[in-house]
């Protein structure tokens, strides 16, 4: 059985943000970088749902798993 595929637009929906690429852009450009020593799920940004929606994804290794790394790959990087 097939895992369903998401990506970072339907990560966005998820969470309850626009997920518009122009939207997506623009949020991860006014968050980031995130500092080294701080993780993407601990970051100050998120409301609480959020926060743990995304902890959930990553620490159940669910569906989500994987776009949840590319964001946090994204939000360290300078923009």
């Amino acid at each position: 059985m097939d895992s369903p595929t998401h990506d970072l637009e339907g990560l966005f929906d998820q969470l309850g943000l626009d997920s518009s690429e122009s939207a997506i852009d623009d949020f991860i450009a006014s968050h980031s970088p995130l500092p080294d020593d701080r993780k993407l799920i601990d970051a100050d940004f998120w409301t609480p749902q959020q926060a743990a929606f995304l902890k959930e994804q990553l620490r159940e290794d669910a569906d989500w798993a994987r776009v949840v790394d590319d964001l946090n790959l994204r939000m360290h990087q300078v923009h």
